[in-house]
């Protein structure tokens, strides 16, 4: 291993190629928070210089990880790029974005000083592929190629990935270098546009560790994103799984073309968990392994736990592995989807998705993925009746408002003592084991306990609207037949977001008038409570909302007329002669 500090032209003045890995994350440096502080640091040292010609000015971009790889005799010996590819390709924009606009305006030797440095010589290209110094792998090769190879005066607009961050950071570069160069009158044009080529070339430094083929990569990647650093536990699983990958001779691009599923807008969206954002990606790796290793894992703990897994408990190679995580990946991502299907027939674990989301816990994930290993065929009816179990311990306490801080070592500890029990027995030991669960942080609450609290709990005001409307979504599918083997209408009802309607309406002092104080305060503890609340159609919920009760254009009538839910139904049945509180 050798470390040196370089500048761009040390680094970049030789024929060479700069491999960004398949396993590498895409490019997400962006304006705000990467391009302009760079720029501005660029602008700061140029006008240093312009202010005092001999001023040495310098700045460093940071550190870049480069390992040598095995080459043919006469082609030239790539390097990948370990750590750093976000710096060394934003870098790579600039250069060509500055160059472009040299040329464009007739500075065409400072033009070909920095083409120098992002493109090889044409006298050295055997093939196409070879013309760029930095050559990315994945999904960001195309954009990346067009924006690179683009004859200036560049038409942005006009690219067929103008929108991706490769092209909009080349275009904000070109821009800024525009503006800052103004017009052409010389010797100030002149002067300007070789003080800033210096500056981008020679100013700026980044610490380049250059490896030897043989040294081991993943350690130094590991040490220096320990800390503080933007990687996810997904950017760092991914590296270790490619290096692993390539250990074991597999094809690494066929593997990740193939088995490698998380590279998409799916898993890369930023999901709440508690206090914390984490990619979808990450939060389902540390899912499943809590699925596959039966302990409660911190997110933090997400890759050094894997990794951990893959050296000595998994059992198979990471070519084995890899597709394992891929199925299951899918039956996730299906799960999800389908939950977010507001009209789709959903089976018992996607309904469970879908209300686990409805009140943000993910508790319950663990043990889907548990029950749906590869290879186990666990029958459906006993997946069903866990999901159901397990669902109403977590859903109850939800009711109660009660902790769930120590559920997640619940449902490790669960999924640890019932890997061995047969089929056969497994729904009827997990509902004992929940049965027997008697700590006030993690008991199941039972139906008295859970009655007793909704007939008094203001539910209006102390659940959060999605929460409220799964408890009156399952009180309506109940009604149509869907606690028992046979449902007595032709769906759910639909997860649309119907509004919650107060039966007597919040503003009841015009159309239900009481006698005095007394009576006042006791109406009022009664409005907000679970049973005054339902679900309406929007364009009924307008029409009725604080309305009265009885006559021709009352909520009765208009429901008898209109609405088509069991549990209104139910309310009219009951209020035939008469409506009160009860």
């Amino acid at each position: 291993m050798e470390t040196v500090v370089r500048t761009p032209l040390e680094i970049f003045s030789l024929p060479q190629h700069l491999v960004v890995p398949l396993f590498q994350r895409p490019y997400v440096w962006n304006e705000e928070d990467q391009w302009v502080p760079l720029w501005q640091d660029v602008r700061r040292m140029a006008e240093l210089r312009l202010d005092n010609l001999t001023s040495m000015a310098t700045h460093f971009l940071g550190a870049v990880v480069l390992q040598a790889q095995d080459n043919q005799t006469g082609t030239f010996q790539p390097r990948f790029v370990i750590d750093g590819q976000q710096r060394l390709t934003t870098l790579q924009l600039l250069m060509d974005a500055t160059a472009a606009v040299l040329e464009a305006r007739g500075q065409d030797n400072l033009a070909r000083r920095l083409e120098e440095l992002t493109h090889n010589p044409a006298h050295y290209v055997q093939v196409d592929d070879e013309m760029l110094k930095l050559r990315h792998t994945n999904r960001d090769r195309a954009s990346y190629d067009e924006v690179m190879r683009a004859d200036p005066p560049i038409d942005y607009a006009g690219l067929k990935h103008a929108d991706s961050l490769l092209a909009r950071g080349h275009r904000f570069f070109g821009v800024q270098v525009e503006r800052w160069l103004g017009d052409d009158s010389p010797p100030e044009f002149a002067t300007r546009a070789e003080v800033l080529t210096t500056v981008i070339t020679r100013a700026l430094q980044l610490v380049v560790i250059d490896l030897r083929a043989e040294e081991n990569s993943q350690e130094i990647f590991e040490t220096l994103n320990a800390r503080g650093t933007a990687l996810t536990a997904a950017d760092l699983i991914k590296n270790f799984v490619f290096q692993r990958l390539a250990v074991e001779g597999v094809d690494v691009r066929q593997a990740y073309v193939e088995d490698w599923p998380f590279d998409s807008t799916f898993w890369e969206k930023e999901i709440s968990v508690g206090r914390y954002f984490v990619s979808r990606s990450s939060l389902f790796l540390n899912q499943w392994l809590v699925s596959r290793s039966g302990e409660e894992i911190s997110p933090k703990q997400t890759f050094t736990r894997f990794k951990h897994f893959v050296e000595h408990d998994a059992g198979v190679p990471m070519a084995e592995l890899l597709p394992i995580i891929k199925q299951q990946a899918a039956s996730y991502q299906r799960w999800t989807e389908r939950a977010a299907d507001t009209h789709a027939d959903l089976s018992r674990v996607e309904l469970s998705v879908y209300r686990l989301q409805a009140i943000d816990l993910e508790l319950l994930k663990p043990i889907l993925l548990w029950l749906h290993e590869p290879g186990t065929k666990c029958d459906p009816k006993v997946i069903d009746r866990v999901v159901g179990a397990t669902e109403s311990w977590i859903i109850r306490r939800a009711l109660l408002r009660l902790t769930t801080s120590d559920l997640g070592r619940i449902v490790a500890d669960l999924i640890n003592t019932h890997r061995a029990t047969p089929q056969d027995e497994l729904a009827t030991r997990i509902e004992t084991y929940l049965s027997r669960l008697d700590a006030a942080s993690t008991y199941w609450p039972g139906d008295v306990e859970v009655e007793k609290a909704l007939k008094v709990e203001a539910a209006y005001k102390r659940y959060k609207r999605g929460r409220l409307r799964i408890f009156l979504e399952a009180a309506e599918d109940h009604l149509r037949g869907y606690t028992g083997p046979t449902p007595l209408a032709g769906g759910r009802i639909a997860r649309v977001g119907y509004p919650i309607e107060h039966l007597m309406p919040q503003k009841w002092e015009t159309h239900w008038p009481v006698a005095d104080l007394a009576a006042e305060i006791e109406r009022g503890e009664h409005i907000h409570r679970l049973g005054n609340l339902t679900l309406l159609t929007r364009s009924l919920n307008s029409s009725v909302s604080n309305g009265p009760w009885a006559g021709s254009g009352g909520k009765r009538a208009k429901l008898r007329e209109h609405d088509v839910f069991l549990m209104n139904r139910r309310i009219d049945d009951i209020s035939s002669e008469g409506w009160t509180r009860r």
